[in-house]
């Protein structure tokens, strides 16, 4: 059996991993390949088309390398048409995903889809649409399984992948020795994003506001994990700018999170990753001027953070565009360091995040599902 896998940033490579090391348990002899990055292709798959330099996101961007994003659908088709596989996998990535899954679709090639297009945020006629190109639907949320349900998709609600992933490997005491933190001083995590055009925004406002941090608590310690699509020296050479010491790490970063007392973190998965370790986070994004207009009119919740959507209120702060500015960060992450009745609510409110999203074994029932279309779809076609 045939499984092609599309992604387009850090974080759907690593649910593609985890799905990838899921399928090989259940079948052994699967051939998985398609575009991903290093975490797949450490779990077997073949990597066609490498993502380190793809990650575009927002509406002006996207226009920006609409011709980039063309030549790459194209190259993926011409793949698909030459494997022929039995299923393509989608995982997040949505605007470029659902494109190629059009395609798939005209040729007879069924489609799984995987951290699905948010509908239930923005753009609800999306689910509509995906309905009609997707043969199922692994829905992560429970309110995102009833989106697409009501728009008519084939679903299966699989629960939240990161209840298996977000696992501390070490204890408290071999994280603080692993990362050279002492336990007696505060440790603060910065994590702007694994797309380039993120960290060129989010990086200088979370180090300007590093800078604010350290003139009230001068012992804070800056931790700040390298995500697999960005170089190093990129992010070295923004912080060097700063006078501020950060250190740069690579692996272990949920026992990181686990000793983190507040990440400040770009919206996006990592907010939820670091909502199921307990650690108060601060949430910031900025993105072009014409893509937050567009987004207001479009979106129809009041929250952008991933806990406090699926709280249902604000848990957590949220900054965006021009409020998250050093300042406001540094006022809001000295809260969560110096207030314990902050702390506390914050935290509470967090371990309701945790508890909401089901059970564990997503991946596993993500793989059972991927298998059971392909072999339905190739049932079909004798």
């Amino acid at each position: 059996m045939k499984i092609m896998l599309s992604v387009g940033e850090a974080s759907g490579d690593m649910h593609g991993a985890s799905v990838a090391n899921a399928l090989k348990i259940l079948q052994p002899d699967i051939e998985l390949f398609g575009m991903g990055g290093k975490a797949m292709r450490s779990a077997g798959v073949r990597v066609d088309y490498d993502i380190t330099t793809q990650g575009i996101m927002g509406i002006v961007e996207v226009i920006k390398n609409l011709g980039k994003l063309f030549k790459l659908r194209d190259d993926l088709v011409a793949l698909m048409e030459k494997e022929r596989p039995d299923a393509l996998v989608v995982i997040d990535y949505p605007d470029f995903n659902m494109r190629l899954a059009k395609i798939a679709k005209a040729k007879g090639i069924p489609v799984v889809s995987y951290i699905s297009p948010s509908a239930w945020a923005w753009r609800r006629g999306r689910a509509k649409d995906v309905a009609g190109t997707v043969d199922k639907v692994a829905a992560i949320f429970p309110f995102e399984a009833e989106v697409y349900q009501e728009a008519g998709a084939d679903v299966t609600f699989v629960g939240h992948p990161l209840l298996d992933i977000v696992q501390p490997a070490l204890t408290k005491e071999e994280a603080y020795r692993h990362f050279t933190a002492d336990p007696t001083r505060p440790v603060i995590l910065l994590m702007p994003g694994s797309r380039q055009q993120e960290i060129m925004k989010l990086l200088p406002s979370m180090l300007g506001a590093c800078q604010e941090i350290s003139r009230t608590l001068p012992d804070c310690q800056f931790f700040l994990p390298v995500a697999s699509t960005i170089s190093r020296e990129i992010l070295q050479n923004i912080i060097d700018s700063y006078q501020i010491p950060v250190n740069l790490t690579s692996e272990y970063t949920y026992d990181l999170m686990g000793i983190a007392d507040v990440a400040i973190a770009a919206s996006g998965t990592a907010t939820l990753e670091t909502s199921l370790m307990g650690t108060p986070t601060v949430i910031i994004y900025k993105t072009a001027a014409l893509t937050y207009l567009l987004g207001k009119l479009l979106v129809k919740i009041p929250n952008i953070g991933l806990p406090n959507i699926i709280a249902g209120r604000r848990i957590v702060p949220e900054l965006l565009q021009n409020d998250a500015n050093p300042q406001a960060i540094a006022r809001e992450t000295l809260t969560l360091l110096m207030d314990k009745q902050a702390q506390d609510t914050v935290k509470a409110g967090l371990a309701e995040v945790k508890e909401s999203l089901g059970r564990t074994g997503a991946v596993q029932r993500v793989a059972e599902v991927i298998l059971e279309v392909a072999s339905t779809a190739k049932i079909i076609a004798r």
